[in-house]
């Protein structure tokens, strides 16, 4: 089934990475100033994910889809980053801290396609219509 311009499994998977990353949030140690600042970091870039999703799903134009699946895609990309320095540099280590990684990076391989095939769809719409007036 689809919402708009995307899937409804599409659109309940970037909201499910959001509600992963919030309860991550919720278990990260509150006593540690890096972990802190860095938490709240990764809520607002894994929570933007879905918002960004959602806004691409309601865009008027194929520029606009692309654009919102952009943001997507760069938030997806910062959680990431994230995650990372959360693990590597704060040595936290949370059971669902590999499989969000892991899920942000499905999504970013997922939000590069669709922009890719979105972009050569309207390249290819351009040189129709190009066609067609000469």
């Amino acid at each position: 089934m689809n919402q708009g311009r995307l899937s409804t499994e599409f659109r309940d998977r970037a909201k499910e990475f959001a509600s992963a990353t919030i309860r991550l949030f919720v278990a990260f140690p509150k006593d540690r100033e890096e972990v802190r600042i860095l938490g709240k970091q990764l809520l607002r870039s894994g929570t933007s994910v879905a918002a960004h999703t959602r806004e691409a799903s309601r865009a008027r134009s194929e520029d606009e889809f692309v654009s919102k699946l952009a943001g997507a895609l760069q938030e997806a990309d910062e959680s990431q980053l994230w995650l990372e320095l959360l693990r590597d540099d704060c040595g936290v280590s949370h059971k669902s801290l590999p499989p969000l990684h892991q899920e942000a990076g499905e999504l970013i391989a997922i939000l590069v396609t669709m922009i890719n095939r979105t972009k050569a769809n309207i390249r290819n719409t351009k040189a129709e219509i190009g066609k067609a007036e000469s």
